[in-house]
């Protein structure tokens, strides 16, 4: 995750290093080079007290600030990097914040190693500069060296953003932290998210469905729902993608009796529920074993004109497998089988996933198998959800056999197949099949 979050601006572009336009090109390929961290302590006095620079209470302006920066880094050892954070905090106070990018770059120059207070000063800094860009670029190195992420870290390029007008930015790296659980939003970020749109009177409804957006990725439903209020005091209509993020909210936090009072509800305001919306509540209902009102409000979805996709079949199928419904997933599937057009790879997984897992594995097998004959070819899931159907069953050489079908027939298989086999053998018992297994795959990267 922590990847995804520093491979791409915020705008889905990858991130490009600025630092060519100053000496910053040059301290990102010496540090990333032969440098050897200089020691510093926190703790250098002859009489045993933490040393402190002489002269911090005397920083007046920018040329203190470098004179004592030059005596700071000429000590050996190093002062702590307290005192170097304390340093650059002074002189954003004096609004120098071209001087924290400099003196952050010489410090890299030096080896001097940044933790999380450093690197979110200079972050700062940039932003203020306006140039959150470089920012982002200064959030690499933080990945780079190791320090954990922080959500200040993120609250101030948020803020950056804001400030530079790049609102949509600012929203897409909001649900991007919290979709991929980059870090917990706190309520900083949300009264950043919120000031930051509605200073430049973004009030709208991409703005409220945004934010309850995320109110409901984070489980908070009581603060998404007061956005949702808020709305409609602020005579904003929700539409029927606002309905949809408060209900699929309420699913994923197993409450679908709200959803359900909110789906009523779409009707009653003159709205029509889509497909999308439907396959939301449908879903929710199966996750919370409700199948008697899962099959109800299927039937009603029908009743009322909605036309079922592929994604509510296999809502559909996988909810009455996982509640060891197995002949209405097989009746339901057997209809779409005879009408041809609604089935696909997707829909013959889920079927071929819901056998393996209630003891059906003969069936699974007979369906696989019969997947050439209708013309459609067994993907990656297919190919690992039949191995693994083997392996819980201790079929060890089906499973290798499958594995080679699988490698003749040009799927090429990933860690997850190879490591459900070596598990198979693990728990099996099997001791040299799986020293044989493993000198065989020689090379592959298997995780134990």
């Amino acid at each position: 995750m922590m990847r995804a979050a520093v491979r791409y601006s915020p705008n889905g572009n990858p991130f490009v290093s600025l630092f060519a336009i100053s000496r910053f090109n040059a301290v990102i390929t010496h540090s990333a080079s032969a440098i050897t961290p200089r020691d510093y302590s926190s703790s250098i006095s002859t009489k045993g007290k933490p040393w402190v620079p002489k002269g911090f209470e005397n920083v007046k302006c920018l040329d203190d600030a470098l004179s004592l920066f030059r005596q700071m880094v000429e000590t050996k050892p190093l002062p702590s990097l307290v005192a170097f954070s304390r340093l650059l905090k002074t002189l954003v106070n004096m609004k120098h914040y071209s001087a924290v990018i400099s003196l952050f770059g010489e410090m890299q120059k030096l080896g001097i190693p940044a933790d999380v207070f450093i690197l979110g000063t200079v972050i700062n800094s940039c932003c203020l500069m306006h140039r959150t860009d470089l920012g982002f670029s200064i959030l690499a190195i933080h990945l780079k060296k190791g320090i954990p992420f922080n959500v200040v870290i993120f609250n101030i390029l948020l803020r950056g953003l804001f400030a530079e007008n790049k609102l949509k930015d600012g929203v897409n790296l909001f649900k991007k932290l919290v979709r991929e659980n980059i870090c917990e939003p706190n309520r900083f970020m949300y009264e950043t998210i919120m000031n930051g749109l509605c200073k430049r009177g973004h009030t709208d409804e991409i703005t409220y469905n945004a934010i309850m957006d995320g109110y409901c990725l984070c489980g908070q439903m009581d603060r998404a729902r007061k956005f949702f209020d808020f709305m409609v005091d602020k005579s904003i209509e929700p539409s029927i993608i606002s309905y949809s993020i408060l209900i699929n909210g309420y699913c994923r936090n197993k409450n679908v009796d709200e959803a359900m009072q909110l789906f009523l509800e779409i009707s009653q305001k003159g709205l029509k529920p889509d497909i999308f919306t439907c396959n939301i509540v449908l879903h929710g209902l199966f996750e919370l074993g409700r199948t008697s009102s899962a099959q109800k409000f299927f039937v009603e979805m029908l009743s009322a004109g909605h036309i079922p996709d592929s994604y509510t079949h296999c809502t559909l199928l996988s909810g009455y497998f996982k509640n060891g419904l197995v002949e209405e997933a097989m009746s339901h599937f057997h209809t779409l089988e005879r009408r041809r057009q609604d089935t696909n790879i997707q829909i013959y997984n889920v079927v071929v996933d819901g056998l393996c897992k209630n003891g059906k594995l003969d069936k699974a097998l007979a369906i696989f198998e019969k997947l050439s004959v209708i013309g459609l070819h067994p993907n990656v899931i297919t190919y690992t959800t039949m191995i693994n159907g083997f392996c819980r069953e201790g079929l060890l050489d089906e499973a290798k056999d499958m594995l080679r079908k699988m490698e003749h027939n040009g799927c090429l298989p990933n860690n997850a197949i190879y490591n459900i086999i070596m598990h198979g053998f693990l728990q099996s018992n099997k001791i040299s099949e799986t020293k044989a297994f493993l000198m065989e795959n020689d090379g592959e990267e298997l995780v134990i």
